[in-house]
């Protein structure tokens, strides 16, 4: 279309208020360099590393952003952008006057707003002003643009731009694109992927090479006859690349259920709740874990043994459900967490507080360790009674005299209450407080200073994770280290804004703690949990509850402890679930394989430390017919004595018969004269 004389005063009048305007807008567009370098530190994910330095998870936010430095840049790919976007971008001052003019004239004349940014100028509209697409945001965007030019070099706007666009499928900068699209970081691009991010950000929908990959090719061999125009690359380097094959990563579904998420949930409330959530989600932070990834691995493949026993769950979740985790008793590092099925986010390995059962049977005994008793000290396993409670063992029997090494590898819940009505139930409690157990009631109405808690019978209940560091610090002779998740966290200009601090403590005495230890280890030799060895010097605990409505099996080496509880959130019965089916055969799957992680390592005997066998004499009425039996036995053997002597006597006769010779004669025998 013409233009008409109209349009032409329009024009002339409308860059003369320009000229005004351009005035006013410098002064109010400029930006305090506080506010400027505020501004031009985009948001970024943060990224969480396991035990070996491995990036394992980023956080979930609007945007998914990875800052890297000018360094971590190949050449190739900042000049494929700047050959597309902006080739002379090493030569302006932030302005490209010529297509900003264009610009204007085209908005003035009724037209959309065409393009004519530079980099500079498009960093500047994506830090601080909208993306209304107006001829005042124009003006802001130029000057705002010089400002910058004046205040940083131009690798450093370059770099900031690319950290800054956004690329599609969720992601803003070049080292998240590069991470989406290839899976490999932005340093580890080839021509031909770079070629491909720089023919994204004119328009990220469009151009998504996923999505359209044909409209991506075309505009990345435009990008690399760019290139070759302005000498960034050979025609024998382009050609190379626009025939070469792209691989795009296929996009991530997500539909496997997530159990990992418990242990980085964990991690993030702990640090949103330090820091804040922006900091957080923000923040571009870069945070170390004590995961260990093949150890997380392997406690996945072992939850698969669990049963499904309620699939028509009122909360859409299948029933039992199942907490386990793995903490170094010697560090306190998790090491390992799944808080469930991946279906919903209660980590039950955290926030779970459920009845222990037998699993709380090792304090009693390590108070009784502690209080001058040994493995060899006999206890009477009979009917008992505390007020109208009468404890019973789950086979409904008793044996008499028997060790405290034997009650506690067979869990008998008799000689458990009896002991801590003997030793005080106030210092199993304080013993087990020590041990980091926080869930314990000590007064009111309902507390937990009686009998009924030496068999797990609690106000509460306990969690696995403090159940594993419990045990843990059993095996690590009475030593405690809190469970830790962090070992630093670094912002994103490479300051330690936190380093985890070891604190060990020595919480109860090494002696008893390496008594109750031993005689754990034959709960998992000739015990409730026979059989279940992983190849190393271990030891451990079951727990069932009545009704069936928790098990647990919580047990350690020297150098791993792992809790493994199962049970309805409902608290249904499972129906027939103890703590040697499916929490040990969770435990054992898992111990198996971890402990192929650290090294082999035996328990430490501390000085003064005594483990004897002992000997179980069993019920009186039973050594009575043992004498019966030694009597009639007796009879038996006198008996049996007499027989051998006279069948020794008849097989001597009988012998000397067959062993006697007849008599030779020439004389006639008398019957022979008969005859």
């Amino acid at each position: 279309m013409k233009p008409t004389p109209r349009s032409g005063w329009k024009l002339i009048f409308t860059l003369a208020l320009l000229v005004m305007t351009a005035l006013l807008s410098l002064s109010c567009s400029k930006l305090s360099d506080s506010a400027l370098e505020e501004g031009l530190v985009p948001d970024a994910v943060s990224q969480f590393y396991d035990n070996k330095g491995k990036v394992v998870y980023t956080t979930a936010s609007a945007e998914h952003r990875i800052p890297v430095k000018f360094e971590q840049i190949p050449k190739h790919v900042r000049y494929a952008f700047i050959s597309i976007e902006d080739n002379r971008f090493y030569e302006h001052g932030g302005i490209d006057y010529r297509g900003t003019l264009r610009a204007l004239v085209s908005n003035i004349l009724g037209h959309d707003v065409q393009g004519g940014s530079t980099i500079t100028q498009q960093l500047a509209k994506n830090a601080f002003l909208s993306q209304e697409r107006t001829i005042t945001r124009k003006i802001k965007e130029a000057f705002l643009a010089k400002q910058l030019e004046n205040k940083y070099t131009k690798n450093e706007i370059l770099t900031m731009y690319l950290n800054q666009i956004y690329f599609g499928e969720g992601s803003y900068g070049v080292e998240s694109a590069s991470l989406t699209y290839f899976g490999k970081h932005v340093k580890d691009l080839n021509l031909t992927e770079a070629a491909c991010l720089a023919a994204i950000p004119k328009s990220p929908n469009y151009f998504d090479p996923m999505e359209n990959p044909k409209a991506n090719k075309e505009r990345r061999d435009l990008v690399l006859d760019q290139m070759v125009k302005y000498g960034h690359i050979t025609q024998a380097e382009a050609d190379k690349a626009k025939a070469a094959n792209l691989v795009i990563r296929k996009p991530q579904k997500g539909s496997k259920k997530d159990v990992q998420g418990y242990f980085f949930d964990y991690v993030s409330q702990i640090i949103a709740k330090k820091f804040g959530d922006d900091v957080l989600y923000k923040g571009g932070l870069k945070i170390y874990t004590t995961l260990d990834s093949s150890m997380q691995a392997a406690a996945e493949k072992a939850i698969e043994r669990l049963p499904n026993i309620y699939t028509k769950d009122p909360d859409h979740l299948t029933q039992p459900q199942v907490g386990l985790i793995a903490i170094d008793p010697q560090t306190g590092y998790i090491k390992a967490m799944i808080g469930g099925r991946g279906q919903d986010k209660f980590n039950r390995a955290v926030q779970a507080v459920r009845q222990p059962g037998s699993a709380f049977k090792p304090f009693v005994y390590l108070t009784a360790m502690d209080n001058g008793m040994n493995a060899a000290t006999l206890i009477d396993d009979s009917e008992y009674a505390v007020g109208s409670w009468r404890p019973q063992n789950y086979e409904r029997n008793y044996h008499g005299k028997i060790t405290l090494r034997t009650a506690l590898k067979h869990s008998y819940n008799v000689p458990a209450a009896k002991l801590a009505m003997q030793l005080g139930p106030e210092k199993i409690i304080k013993n087990a407080k020590a041990l980091g157990i926080t869930t314990l009631v000590e007064s009111g109405a309902q507390n937990d200073v009686n009998a009924a808690m030496a068999l797990g019978g609690l106000t509460k209940g306990v969690s696995p994770i403090e159940m594993a560091a419990a045990y843990g610090t059993i095996g690590n002779n009475g030593v405690y280290n809190k469970p830790v998740a962090i070992l630093k966290i670094v912002d994103r200009n490479g300051k330690v804004i936190y380093e985890h601090k070891p604190s060990p403590k020595q919480v109860v005495s090494a002696k008893a703690a390496y008594q109750t230890t031993d005689m754990l280890m034959d709960v998992l030799v000739s015990g409730t949990a026979a059989g279940a060895g992983v190849g190393r010097p271990a030891a451990g605990k079951t727990g069932t509850t009545d009704d069936y409505k928790d098990a647990w099996f919580v047990g350690y080496t020297p150098n791993l402890s792992c809790a493994v509880w199962i049970g309805d959130d409902r608290s249904r019965s499972m129906g027939v679930m103890t703590g040697s089916m499916t929490p040990l055969s969770i435990w054992h799957a898992f111990m198996a394989q971890a402990v192929r992680e650290i090294p082999y390592a035996n328990f430490t005997r501390p000085a003064g430390a005594v483990t004897p066998r002992g000997e179980d004499i069993g019920k009186e009425e039973d050594k009575d017919k043992d004498k019966d039996k030694d009597k009639d036995k007796d009879k038996k053997d006198k008996k049996e004595q007499a027989d051998v002597k006279k069948d020794g006597k008849d097989q001597k006769a009988a012998k000397d018969t067959k062993t006697k010779k007849p008599v030779v004669s020439n004389k006639p025998t008398a019957s022979s004269q008969k005859r």
